[in-house]
């Protein structure tokens, strides 16, 4: 099977890359290297299969990419490139969460119609619910996004439904629900953690530790993808939830058993566009999709937890390309 991956060289990108690799697909993966964070990261997520010859890379946007010639090869999607980050999506910076998030699923679905595509999965974000008043929150839920990057996920999975209703493009949105795990991105909680940890730093808790969140190992996410590609209803949207969720000043002593150091907290106010509570109601992914999660939230921080070392290691190498 060939099957095209955006974003293939970010968090979630790369490990589903992977995985459809060892399973003998063909990957044609796309990515902007966009400066959210440093390059040498996301090279390093390619690392291990950049010489397969089953994976051929275009280092491009979604935009200039000749989407055309790729879907025309093509019978999977996975669409998770995106300008990711609740905080730093205000103000000027809204335009570049346009371009990434809205403008480049608009015409990835423009490229899509009229092609056979058995499966066409984007990734939403539990970002579009915000302040919405249901616990856990459910795919009916009132939707209230408390960010412009909330808002422009929302817009994205929304061209998505109006390109299955009106073109037959047959579309399916995965709400994932704060992933975590080996490859997770800098500006996300427990790498900053897991790095103020390694180095010695009080970690930088914004709010005070009472919000809660549900945890969603990126294997998980992973699975929940390919289940989608096969089993997701076209024109559906789903939850994919750890299935519980964690109050973060209750982890503190869960991240010291874990990295065998003593955890410094500072404080610091609330960020706008935090939501206060995540939590997902899973049991239409269980029904439709067979979905269920799977890794014990202890044992994912422990694999995040080796990965971070790892990658801080390896950036004090020589020669470990660029940042």
């Amino acid at each position: 099977m060939n099957v095209l991956v955006t974003g293939a060289a970010g968090f979630i990108g790369s490990q589903l890359s992977r995985r459809l690799l060892r399973e003998g697909a063909h990957v044609i993966g796309v990515d902007s290297f966009a400066d959210f964070y440093p390059r040498w990261i996301k090279e390093r997520n390619l690392s291990p299969f950049a010489g397969d010859r089953n994976f051929e890379f275009f280092p491009q946007d979604l935009l200039e990419v000749d989407l055309e010639k790729i879907l025309a090869r093509v019978d999977l999607v996975y669409h998770l490139a995106a300008q990711a980050g609740v905080r730093s999506s205000w103000g000027e910076n809204f335009s570049v969460y346009i371009q990434n998030n809205i403008q480049s699923t608009q015409r990835l679905l423009e490229a899509a119609k009229g092609k056979p595509l058995h499966k066409l999965v984007y990734a939403s974000s539990s970002s579009v619910y915000g302040m919405t008043p249901t616990l856990p929150m459910s795919e009916t839920s009132l939707l209230y996004p408390l960010s412009p990057y909330g808002v422009t996920k929302l817009a994205a999975e929304q061209l998505c439904f109006l390109y299955f209703q009106n073109y037959g493009v047959p579309t399916v949105a995965l709400r994932f629900f704060t992933v975590y795990g080996p490859g997770q991105r800098p500006d996300m909680a427990f790498h900053r953690f897991f790095r103020a940890i390694d180095e010695g730093r009080p970690i930088v808790l914004f709010g005070d530790g009472e919000q809660t969140r549900d945890f969603t190992y990126v294997d998980d996410i992973v699975e929940a993808s390919l289940s989608a590609s096969r089993r997701g209803r076209p024109g559906e949207v789903y939850n994919i939830g750890g299935g519980h969720r964690e109050r973060l000043s209750d982890l503190f002593p869960v991240l010291e058993e874990t990295c065998g150091k003593k955890v410094e907290v500072v404080r610091e106010e609330r960020q706008k566009g935090d939501v206060f509570h995540t939590f997902a109601d899973i049991q239409k992914a269980r029904l439709d999709l067979g979905y269920s999660p799977r890794t014990v939230l202890k044992d994912g921080l422990r694999e995040e937890w080796d990965w971070i070392r790892s990658l801080y290691q390896a950036e004090n190498e020589p020669n470990r390309g660029l940042k």
